[in-house]
């Protein structure tokens, strides 16, 4: 039989923090405690590269690099690089309400000058720094961020033209100016990978792996169209023509405008896509496993005209399909094919033999046949009650309207029956709060009965919150999104226990 993962989803921002935003330190771990305590073998996590427009990791300065707002201060702190007081004074706390979210206003102005401080302490004669240096693993970006610095954060198609088009010399003369700031954005990741590889070490043996998250596309203000933009479709001035998106649907009416850069997946193919390879290589020594977000994009990828205003008018347009993934398909990959899906995506899904998204929150509409019924899918199969970029499942239940809401528990009150479970509403409680609740953890009780081989439940609907702990809204900027944060507090030793009791009754 294989082996069967529970596991939770939650971004290391999310986590609790003295400083603003959760962080790879003590947290982290205290965090692992509790999934090892609850018998969970995955932690998923949001990606980790710097954040970019709409402080979305989805929209990064660099695909591979390490956000530097996740470097932990009190581990500075044990190293003497800083004070208490300093990292108080540069504090991204500035919230009074109860469950304090990450202000990233505030790091974008405190966290970097206070990373400087601790720097500028640091000891380049390091030899694990000097050989982390000689690998030059980061050198593309340290000079993209420090020339960003230098044009007051600006986005890269504002460049001078010199240090857009990377001139040589002019490239040579700044990093010899300026090597104390190139050398800083190497600094944050020496010490950002360093405390990584210290938190997944202390999970692994703790018995819990991780997940990452990678998202397929990369921003257009970033690293990779700098060094490489030889790799997307770009006109001659080094800017898209059409951008990445996908086309209305039942979520919305105006589809979703990405502005992401495209690939130019032709020339990819000419060296056997070697920058994907490596850059999944890269991926899998960081986490156990990976999970790639709209991955029906390899199939085929919505192109939108840039400068649109919406994504109503595109065009579909052929992906590199599994040719990409023909010596990938023992590797430890997790397909997002949600959305658009025709027989491209299944063929795709089929060849390359990843497993499949599966979301309870589409699940139960009467429909017998629904593929995300638990009953409809097979164990090659991941099944979440919502992802994050749905509702909480507490708050798709309160936005429903008393007719689907009835449909919707009619469904899921047979699905149970099938399943050897139970779950019953009568006509009188569809809008009570407390049956919202019985129905949220009859979703989690089927899920974990389920053959799936993975169930990711998001924290937010193990603590059954509502609309205020959604982590993303879509197509929407927003200071909400992205920046929900718990509670120490909330994973108390009965949830524990629960959890625990749920994983052995399913033989997770």
């Amino acid at each position: 039989m294989q082996e069967r993962y529970a596991g939770i989803l939650l971004p290391i921002t999310a986590l609790p923090s003295p400083y603003g935003v959760g962080t790879l330190g003590a947290q982290a771990k205290k965090f692992v405690d509790f999934l090892a305590k609850a018998k969970q073998k995955l932690w998923q996590v949001l990606p980790l590269v710097p954040t970019g427009y709409g402080d979305s990791p989805y929209a990064s300065s660099c695909a591979v690099a390490g956000s530097p707002y996740l470097i932990d201060i009190d581990e500075l702190i044990k190293q003497g690089l800083l004070t208490k007081e300093e990292a108080e004074e540069y504090s991204c706390s500035t919230s009074t309400e109860k469950t304090e979210r990450v202000n990233y206003e505030a790091l974008f102005y405190l966290r970097i000058p206070l990373l400087k401080i601790a720097f500028s302490r640091f000891d380049r004669e390091v030899p694990e720094f000097k050989e982390f240096l000689k690998k030059g693993e980061y050198a593309d970006f340290a000079a993209f961020m420090a020339i960003k610095e230098a044009h007051d954060w600006k986005a890269l198609s504002t460049w001078d033209e010199k240090y857009r088009t990377r001139n040589e010399q002019a490239l040579r003369e700044f990093l010899s100016a300026n090597e104390e700031a190139v050398l800083f954005w190497h600094f944050t990741q020496y010490e950002f990978f360093r405390q990584w590889k210290e938190l997944k070490d202390y999970a692994n043996a703790h018995g819990v792996e991780i997940m990452g998250d990678m998202p397929l596309y990369v921003s257009e203000d970033s690293t990779e169209v700098w060094a490489h933009p030889e790799l997307f479709l770009l006109n001659g001035d080094g800017v898209p023509t059409e951008v990445a998106g996908v086309p209305p649907d039942y979520f919305s009416e105006d589809g979703q405008l990405w502005g992401n850069p495209l690939y130019n997946w032709e020339r990819m193919k000419q060296d056997g896509y070697a920058w994907w390879t490596e850059r999944l290589k890269k991926a899998l020594t960081m986490y156990d496993f990976v999970r790639i977000d709209h991955f029906r994009g390899f199939d085929r990828f919505y192109a939108i005209p840039a400068g649109s205003r919406n994504a109503r008018k595109g065009r579909w347009c052929d992906g590199p399909k599994e040719e990409l993934f023909k010596d990938k398909k023992d590797w430890n990959i997790i397909a997002e094919d949600l959305g658009i899906l025709d027989e491209g995506v299944y063929r795709l899904m089929r060849n390359t033999g990843y497993p499949r998204m599966k979301v309870l929150e589409f699940a139960f509409d009467g429909n017998p046949t629904n593929e995300f019924k638990p009953s409809n899918y097979g164990e090659n199969s991941v099944v979440y009650t919502g992802t994050h970029d749905n509702s909480t499942f507490i708050e798709f239940l309160q936005d429903m309207d008393e007719k689907d809401r009835k449909i919707f528990y009619d469904d899921l009150s047979s699905e149970c029956k099938k399943m050897g479970k139970q779950f019953t509403c009568s006509p009188l409680q569809l809008n009570h709060p407390a049956v919202m609740q019985r129905a949220r953890e009859a979703a989690i009780r089927l899920a974990y009965a389920s053959c799936a081989k993975f169930v990711i439940l998001p924290l937010q609907d193990v603590l059954g919150t509502g609309a205020d702990s959604r982590m993303n809204c879509p197509g929407i900027l927003s200071d909400k999104n992205w920046s929900w944060r718990f509670e120490e507090k909330v994973l108390t030793d009965r949830l524990t226990q629960k959890l625990a009791n749920m994983v052995v009754k399913a033989n997770r």
